[in-house]
């Protein structure tokens, strides 16, 4: 895994796309600061670009470098969560502005695979996130459902859990700074 490990990191820096498992379904994922590597998930995924993609941080220390205000109800949210969980929050910060949705919100969650969570904290950074296929084509099960365009159109592929059924996508829940909490995916 450590190789694994560093080697993503060197694509990350370069600005490349990687193709990785994370806790919920296998992901596209480039450094979510990087207005050039996001604009090649947009169109890898010929995903219309105010179509909102989400990012992981590793822990809640980084959540808190990455959004101004969080309510304090995501943190009771996020602990008692029994399967991954996206929170949308309002007035992020330090991210490229290309991730953020019109309404000044992005969703991001505090990743729990072991590669995932290591990846993102050994590059100090959050990784975008958004499920391995072209918009609007349904989710891969799997590694070996991922379309040869998707494979093709990434700088690297992560060598690991490839023969593992993916899990299924995250809850997603959106919090406004005033408390209120909206259920957007169970």
């Amino acid at each position: 895994m450590k190789e694994e490990i560093q080697e993503t990191i060197q694509v990350l820096k370069r600005g490349g796309l990687i193709l990785y498992p994370t806790d919920t379904v296998w992901g596209i994922g480039c450094d979510a600061t990087n207005a050039e590597a996001i604009d090649k998930i947009y169109a890898l995924k010929n995903r219309p670009n105010d179509k909102s993609l989400i990012c992981l941080v590793s822990d809640f220390k980084m959540l808190n470098q990455y959004v101004e205000d969080i309510p304090e109800v995501a943190y009771d949210i996020l602990k008692y969560a029994d399967k991954p969980t996206t929170i949308i929050y309002q007035n992020p910060i330090r991210i490229s502005t290309n991730l953020i949705a019109e309404d000044d919100t992005l969703g991001i969650r505090v990743v729990d695979d072991i590669f995932a969570k290591e990846l993102i904290r050994k590059y100090k950074r959050p990784i975008v996130s958004t499920s391995a296929n072209i918009s609007g084509q349904p989710t891969p099960a799997n590694f070996f459902e991922i379309s040869p365009e998707i494979l093709k159109g990434v700088d690297y592929v992560v060598n690991l859990y490839q023969s593992t059924k993916n899990k299924k996508p995250s809850t997603v829940i959106k919090l406004d700074l005033d408390g209120k909490v909206e259920v957007i995916r169970k």
